[in-house]
């Protein structure tokens, strides 16, 4: 008998053929044992990291950018401005994050991805071309206001990939997140005001020396047009016929050595999400985890490049750039080597809670991280940003495995929706209370 209830999702299996989320499923089913697919982790790089790039490419030069606009009277008012430069994005991300999950649990995932990347090739664009604070506050928010596609991506890798190889699907989302907040300052760092430090290439009173925060926008919002054309070719998941598609999911756990009971513990089948106790325990985790990571980085940037009398360390964008690069390398390795080993070992909730109180200590050294000077002051800097970002990455991955397995496919994107909007709340009060 019990082999019978066991084999009987299998027999239920039903694809549609004009179904784009039936093609997908059916792709993963003959992909079985053969790994994980290269290609579906590539989509999820590219859009993955053109999405990142632009909201946190600004904070190596914000404080250069608020400082040209005129509009503090003080040095020390110039921080207070950047920071609602900072939150405006989180603002717009804010308001708009649900009606965006509804889209894509509505008309697919892929509409809500291309509109959240052509968002970047706009609105970021428009930004490094602002000639006053109040345009690029609203250009933010409006970057904010349509780039719905973080979200939606989640859902998408959770349903992209076979439920062996979720895991390594959404740590690729967090890691990549993790890498292009790392990049996209370096780039801010390394391109901002190139007439300053490029002469030769960018001669001064050039369109360059005018727009001096416009190369590395333009540089970011070129990468996402490119990507913007390559995502015609990336598939749907979504199933567009009103049969529910959980058969497939349970045999596929079954198949995958998940009992039924268990899966029936974890998702909430078409309960109010407010009341879906998993899933909102892991939101609010993750909103107060994005509170103290937005902080953390536009601290971090505006610290390095403050005077040494204001408590800074008078770094220049380049020194940034160069140890937000370090740090994007080893988080690189540390996704592609480490941490799959070590999520089997533990589970991603026990490494996430190691990970979170270690993360206590480590924010605690900074004020002594300081107190040094020179080439000791880089390496010590450059090895706790490491550490830094490797445990965010092993943080925010945990929680993203236990929203996306707390309910089915056509809530997915409307619960995702709910986790962007208070981690979007809370990161724009962490940069507006700096």
């Amino acid at each position: 008998m019990a082999e019978e209830n066991i084999r009987q999702p299998l027999l239920e299996k039903k694809y549609y053929e004009d179904c784009p989320g039936c093609k997908v499923d059916q792709a993963k089913e003959l992909s079985k044992g053969q790994g994980v697919s290269i290609r579906n982790l590539l989509i999820i790089w590219m859009v993955v990291l053109c999405s990142a790039l632009p909201i946190s490419s600004l904070f190596p030069f914000l404080y250069f950018m608020v400082r040209d606009f005129n509009i503090a009277k003080t040095e020390a008012d110039i921080s207070s401005y950047a920071g609602y430069v900072g939150s405006s994005y989180m603002l717009g991300r804010c308001l708009t994050s649900v009606l965006w999950g509804i889209v894509a649990d509505r008309y697919g995932r892929k509409p809500v991805i291309v509109i959240g990347i052509i968002s970047v090739v706009l609105f970021n664009t428009l930004f490094g071309l602002s000639t006053s604070f109040w345009m690029a506050f609203i250009m933010r928010f409006l970057l904010g206001s349509f780039h719905g596609l973080l979200g939606t991506v989640k859902a998408y890798a959770t349903e992209l990939f076979r439920e062996e190889h979720q895991a390594l699907g959404l740590s690729t989302v967090s890691a990549v997140w993790g890498i292009g907040l790392i990049i996209g300052p370096a780039l801010g760092g390394y391109l901002a005001q190139p007439a300053e430090k490029y002469p030769d290439i960018f001669p001064k009173d050039s369109f360059w020396d005018k727009f001096p925060y416009f190369l590395p926008c333009f540089i970011i919002s070129a990468a996402a047009f490119v990507v913007a054309i390559g995502c015609i070719w990336i598939p749907e998941t979504l199933h567009n016929h009103n049969s529910n598609n959980e058969s497939i999911d349970n045999s596929e756990a079954l198949e995958n050595g998940s009992s039924g009971a268990s899966n029936e513990k974890t998702i909430q089948k078409n309960e109010n999400l407010l009341r879906n106790w998993p899933l909102m325990s892991s939101i609010l985790s993750y909103c107060v985890f994005s509170l103290h990571d937005i902080a953390y980085q536009e601290v971090f940037s505006l610290w390095s490049v403050s005077p040494q009398r204001l408590g800074g360390l008078n770094f220049t964008t380049n020194d940034v750039g160069n140890v937000l690069s370090i740090s994007g390398l080893a988080l690189i390795t540390y996704q592609l080597t480490i941490y799959q080993s070590v999520e089997k070992a533990s589970g991603p909730i026990s490494i996430a809670r190691i990970s979170a109180m270690l993360s206590i200590p480590l924010l605690q050294s900074y004020p002594f991280i300081a107190l040094l000077s020179g080439l000791a002051l880089y390496i010590v800097l450059s090895i706790a940003s490491i550490l830094k970002n490797i445990l965010s990455i092993t943080i925010v991955t945990g929680l993203f495995i236990l929203q996306n397995r707390a309910v089915e496919q056509h809530q997915r994107g409307a619960a995702n929706g709910i986790a962007m909007t208070g981690m979007s709340l809370f990161k724009a009060i962490g940069p507006a209370a700096d």
